[in-house]
């Protein structure tokens, strides 16, 4: 299960990695000028983030898990 877990928890960073590159790469770009695909761009980096979060402290808890 632990390593189950691990892998999720690769597959989320690397997903809040790649949308802060998408994002940064539209931002350089320059051509949205409402800022909507940005705020896109960080609104699933937030959630990809908290997914990761939440996978990190499941980890733990199994880790701990057999401690009294």
């Amino acid at each position: 299960m632990n390593t189950f877990l691990f892998i999720l928890l690769l597959a989320a960073m690397g997903a809040v990695v790649y949308v802060l590159v998408r994002g940064v790469i539209a931002m350089a770009n320059g051509k949205d000028v409402t800022g909507e695909v940005q705020q896109g761009y960080m609104q699933k980096r937030v959630l990809y983030q908290g997914v990761a979060i939440v996978i990190v402290v499941l980890i733990l808890a199994m880790a701990g898990g057999g401690r009294g």
